[in-house]
Formats: structure tokens, sequence, C-alpha cells
């Protein structure tokens, strides 16, 4: 019994040890991933016409009154559309009054005209004029100056008969100013009437009043011959028009440079 006890264990562990063991192998997850990155399409850069670039670089002009006369011709002609008074005169007397611009009062008021303050209630600046220490206007804007230039020769009677003149009269203007008490210098009226016509500024009276003024391209005054600047005009081809150099030209209007601007008015020959 017991032998047959101990065959059947040996069966039973020699059975066992020949059974086929399954192994089970795990795959490793890939944890790669690849990602697809889009690039971004390339513009093709913009061309612009040279043309069609705005212009920011800063207008030159060849003096500070044609500089002055650049900036405040509209004002003056839009006073000369509402109170009838010549542009001419008006840019004129600024020019003389304000030293183009630079005059202290001018400067530090906006008093583009000399006016005094005659009961004004407003700002106040005090300057050295006829007398020490007098006082004038001062105004918070250039334009308030011309307004109000306009509203004192309208306002005041003395000043009456200079709109019974033709409103291009500039010479009956400048004679009636000084002839109404506008200034006490003998020679304001010949002033004012030679900067109108060396800067040609009765061309805002006969824009104004719709008039050509083309036959003005070329005026002789005093002496000088004077061109105004239109578009397309170069130093180059004035020289080649009036039969000069380029380096004259830039002598006689103090250039520094070759630039010019629309309206700006050059002295081409001088005797």
């Amino acid at each position: 019994m017991r032998k047959l006890l101990a065959v059947l264990l040996l069966c039973s562990i020699a059975l066992s040890c020949g059974s086929k063991k399954k192994i089970v192998t795990k795959k490793k997850r890939n944890t790669t991933r690849t990602e697809q990155v889009s690039r971004p399409t390339e513009k093709e850069p913009t061309v612009v016409n040279p043309s069609e670039k705005e212009d920011t670089s800063p207008k030159t002009y060849a003096s500070p009154t044609d500089a002055y006369i650049a900036t405040y011709s509209g004002i003056a002609m839009e006073e000369m559309r509402k109170y009838k008074i010549p542009a001419s005169i008006t840019l004129a007397q600024g020019i003389l009054e304000s030293a183009s611009g630079k005059g202290r009062l001018a400067v530090e008021a906006n008093n583009h005209f000399g006016i005094k303050c005659h009961g004004w209630t407003g700002a106040k600046i005090y300057h050295d004029d006829d007398a020490s220490q007098e006082c004038f206007r001062k105004y918070n804007h250039a334009n308030s100056s011309f307004e109000d230039h306009s509203t004192f020769l309208t306002s005041r009677s003395r000043y009456s008969k200079l709109f019974q003149l033709k409103i291009d009269d500039y010479k009956g203007w400048a004679k009636g100013l000084r002839a109404a008490g506008y200034a006490t210098d003998r020679k304001y009226p010949e002033k004012l009437i030679s900067l109108i016509e060396r800067y040609q500024l009765y061309r805002y009276d006969e824009e104004v009043l719709g008039r050509p003024s083309n036959k003005y391209d070329d005026v002789v005054e005093e002496g000088h011959l004077t061109h105004q600047v239109v578009k397309g005009d170069t130093l180059y081809s004035l020289s080649r028009k009036y039969n000069t150099t380029v380096e004259t030209l830039k002598r006689l209007n103090n250039m520094s440079n070759n630039d010019l601007a629309i309206g700006q008015v050059l002295i081409i020959k001088s005797e």
C-alpha cells in the first residue's frame, strides 16, 4: 500500500513540473507624442508707392516772413470774408507789428497787431512802446488776435471811411490806417505797401474775390524780379527758366538747402 501511495505521489510531482508556465509580457505604453506644429504663413511685404507715403517732414521756408504768410494767410482770408478787411492788409500788419511772429508780444501774448488794452478786461502784458511799460492785450491763441484785430477796426468810427474803399484797394487802406491814427510812424503806409507787393499778398485778396491771379507769377518790384513757387518748381528748373544758377537763387533768398514750398516767394534777380 505504501508503495502505491509513493508511486502516485511521484506521478503527481512529475505532472506538475512538466506543465508549461505561461508568461505574460506587458507592452510598454508609448508615451512619446509627436505634435504637428503649424507655421504661420509668411505674408508678402507690402510695397508702398513712394508718392503715396505721407510726408511728415517739416516744411522749410526761405525766411520767417514766408513761414508767417504760409501759417496765417488762411486766417486772414477768412477775416476778409467776414469783415471786409483786405487779407493783404491784415497779413502785412501782422508781419510788421509782430516781426513775422518773432516779436515779444506775439511770442508771449499771441498779440500780432500791437493792440493796446483800451478798456480790455482780459489778460494783459506790459511792454515798452511809445511809452514805458504800456498795457497790451494778451490772447490764448493767435486766431483770437486776428479776430480781435478785425473787431477793433470795424467797431471804431474813426476807421469807418476805410470800409468805403474798394475791398482790394490795399494802398488806400494802408494810407487810411495811418490817417485814422492806427500808427504814429509816418512811413507806416509805405511799409505796408512794400510788404504787400514784395510778397504778393494781394494774391489772397484775389483768391477771396474769386479772381484769377496768374498774371502775378513774375513781378518786378523795387528792382527785384520775384517768382511765387508752384507745384513742380525746383531751384534747377527756375534757374533754367530765368537764365541764372541754383547758387545765385540760394544766395539771393538766404537759403541753406534746395527745399521749396508752394506759395513761397523767391527773389529771382536783384538790380
